[in-house]
């Protein structure tokens, strides 16, 4: 099963996963230059992790999220969340059209609710092997 997810991820990488981690870069600097931001920041560092190597991990909600997730999540979502679904939108297009990247496709579409609201979540090993929600 380790070779298997081994050799999704790197597919995974050379088609979409770095160009969306360098996304999920981007708007962790953007946020930590803010200051006020930096968790913002840190969260968007972690999930550019998870995006640049999916398979065989998950995400899972924080039993101790509360009501400061929720606020940072629309926060989160009206500044960065919404750019970074639309990326993962349109990542997807060319992968579905090339029909040997639907699975791919897919992956790329369970990501979409992360990048809207990723506080409150955690990055965890995935029981199955195969992550990418």
């Amino acid at each position: 099963m380790k070779v298997i997810e081994f050799v999704l991820n790197v597919i995974w990488l050379v088609f979409c996963g770095i160009w969306m981690a360098i996304g999920y870069a981007i708007a962790g600097v953007v946020c930590c230059i803010l200051i006020i931001t930096i968790p913002f920041g840190i969260a968007s560092f972690r999930i550019a992790g998870f995006i640049l190597w999916p398979f065989g991990r998950t995400t899972v909600d924080k039993p101790d999220a509360g009501a400061g997730s929720f606020i940072g999540n629309v926060i989160w979502f009206v500044f960065a969340g919404w750019w970074l679904a639309l990326a993962h939108l349109v990542t997807s297009i060319p992968l579905f059209i090339s029909i040997i990247g639907i699975p791919f496709g897919w992956a790329n579409l369970k990501m979409i609710p992360i990048s809207l609201m990723p506080l409150g979540r955690e990055v965890v090993p995935s029981d199955h092997g195969f992550g990418g929600r």
